[in-house]
C-alpha cells in the first residue's frame, strides 16, 4: 500500500509498505478515507520531539470503513465508517475508567523514552513517534487500530467525511480545552491560535456558556474565519499588543479563562521571540511558549489557563511567579478522545456545530508532501490540508 512517510527532519515522501495486519484480538483494520494533517505533526516533521524514525508513517487524525477486526471486537463491525479518536486506550485500565484516556497504563508499547523524559508515560497516540508507541499513522491506504472497540464510533448517516475528520482530534482537543476552564456561563474567554484546534475551542467555549469569545492569531484569513463562522471578536498580534487589547476588553479585568491552542512552535514579533526561536532552533530550549507566557500574563486574577497546544520538553522564562501570585487554575494535557467523541458526533449531526469548513485544502495522498507545505507556511488561506488515500 501507499503511505507518507518521515524521510528526515523536514522531508516526506510516500513510500510502498506492507499492509498492516491483526496483531491483537481487539485489533480492527481501517481503509482510510480522510486523514488531516495537524499542527502537531509538525513538530514531529520539524525535529523538536527526537523520536522518530526514518519510514515512520505519519497522521493521527482520520476516519475510514472498517475492513476487518479481530476475534474480540463486539462493538465494531465490517463495513462501519467510524472517526477513530487518535490517543490509543485500552478502555479498562484506572486511567481509563476514570475516564483519563489520554494517561492509559497499557497503550504505550515504547514507554521508556517518555518515563524518562516526563517522568511517566501516557497513552499512545497513533502516528505520533516511538515516544506514543511507535504506532503507524494515517496518511495510508489503511491503518491497524488497536482497542478498536474504545477508539472507533460508527459515524451518523449524513455527515461528510471532511466533516467528520475532525472529530477524531481537532475537535475533541478544542471541546477539552474549553471544558477545562470550568465555565458556568457568562465568562469572557480568550483562545490563542485559530487553526483548527483554536476555531473548535471557540466555538466550544461558547456552546459551553461564555458570553464573550476573544481569539488570537496573526493571519487575516483565519481570524475572519472565526469571526465570519462564529462571531468572535479577533486580535491580530503583529498588529496589535494583545495584553494591552485584552486589557481594554475586559475593563482592565482580563479574560475569565484563557486556552492556549498554539504549542512549542508559537509565533510573535519583537525581539523576545526572535530570542525564543535561536533558543530552539540550537536546542537550548526545545519549546517555544510565547503564547503560554501572554495566556498566564492576560488572565484575570483567580482565573483559569487552559493549555491544550502540544509541548514536549523544557521552556524558558516561565511565568510561573504570575500563575502563582495571580491564583491561576493550570489544566493541561492531551485529549481524552474516546470521552467527547460520542457526544460531539451527536453535535454534529443535528447542525450545531460543523467542522467542515476547516478542510481548505483537500488532496490526495500523492500530494501530502505539497500539503504540508501549504499547511506550515499558511498559504493560501489555508486551514487544514486533508489527504484521501483512495482519491484517483
Amino acid at each position: 500500500m501507499k503511505a507518507l512517510c518521515w524521510e528526515g527532519v523536514r522531508k516526506l515522501a510516500v513510500r510502498d509498505v506492507p499492509e498492516p495486519t491483526i496483531r491483537s484480538a481487539g485489533d480492527i483494520i481501517v481503509s482510510v478515507r480522510a486523514s488531516s494533517v495537524c499542527g502537531s505533526d509538525l513538530h514531529l516533521i520539524n525535529g523538536y520531539l527526537p523520536a522518530m524514525r526514518e519510514g515512520d508513517i505519519l497522521g493521527h487524525e482520520f476516519m475510514g470503513e472498517v475492513v476487518e477486526t479481530g476475534p474480540d471486537v463486539r462493538r465494531i463491525k465490517v463495513g462501519d465508517r467510524v472517526v477513530v479518536g487518535s490517543v490509543v486506550a485500552c478502555g479498562g485500565c484506572w486511567y481509563c475508567r476514570i475516564e483519563q484516556y489520554s494517561l492509559c497504563d497499557n497503550s504505550n508499547p515504547q514507554p521508556v523514552f517518555s518515563e524518562k523524559l516526563w517522568g511517566h508515560a501516557p497513552a499512545g497516540i497513533l502516528g505520533y513517534s516511538h515516544a506514543a508507541g511507535g504506532y503507524s499513522g494515517s496518511h495510508a491506504e489503511y491503518i491497524r487500530v488497536p482497542f478498536g472497540d474504545v477508539g472507533a464510533f460508527t459515524v451518523p448517516e449524513g455527515v461528510p467525511d471532511d466533516s467528520v475528520v475532525f472529530a477524531s482530534d481537532a475537535m475533541p482537543t478544542g471541546w477539552m480545552g474549553a471544558d477545562f476552564c470550568g465555565l458556568k456561563g457568562g465568562e469572557v474567554v480568550a483562545v490563542w491560535g485559530a487553526g483548527g484546534v483554536g476555531q473548535m475551542a471557540a466555538r466550544s467555549a461558547q456552546i459551553l456558556g461564555a458570553e464573550r469569545v476573544i481569539v488570537i492569531d496573526r493571519l487575516p484569513d483565519r481570524l475572519a474565519a472565526a469571526a465570519q463562522r462564529w462571531g468572535v471578536e479577533t486580535i491580530n498580534y503583529a498588529e496589535t499588543d494583545v495584553l494591552e487589547a485584552l486589557r481594554e476588553l475586559t475593563a482592565g479585568r482580563g479574560p475569565d479563562a484563557c486556552i492556549e491552542a498554539v504549542g512549542m512552535e508559537s509565533h510573535d514579533v519583537g525581539p523576545s521571540y526572535a530570542y525564543d526561536k535561536g533558543k530552539q532552533a540550537t536546542r537550548l530550549t526545545s519549546d517555544r511558549p510565547t503564547a503560554v507566557r501572554q495566556a498566564i500574563m492576560a488572565c484575570r486574577k483567580g482565573g483559569t489557563v487552559s493549555i491544550v497546544g502540544v509541548y514536549g520538553g523544557l521552556v524558558d522564562k516561565f511565568p510561573l511567579g504570575a500563575a502563582m501570585n495571580k491564583a491561576l487554575v493550570l489544566r493541561m494535557g492531551q485529549m481524552h478522545a474516546q470521552r467527547y467523541i460520542p457526544m460531539l458526533l451527536d453535535r454534529i449531526a443535528v447542525g450545531e456545530v460543523d467542522p467542515g469548513y476547516l478542510a481548505t485544502h483537500p488532496m490526495s495522498l500523492e500530494q501530502g508532501a505539497r500539503g504540508y507545505e501549504i499547511f506550515e507556511k499558511k498559504e493560501d488561506g489555508c486551514l487544514r490540508t486533508v489527504l484521501h488515500p483512495r482519491a484517483a
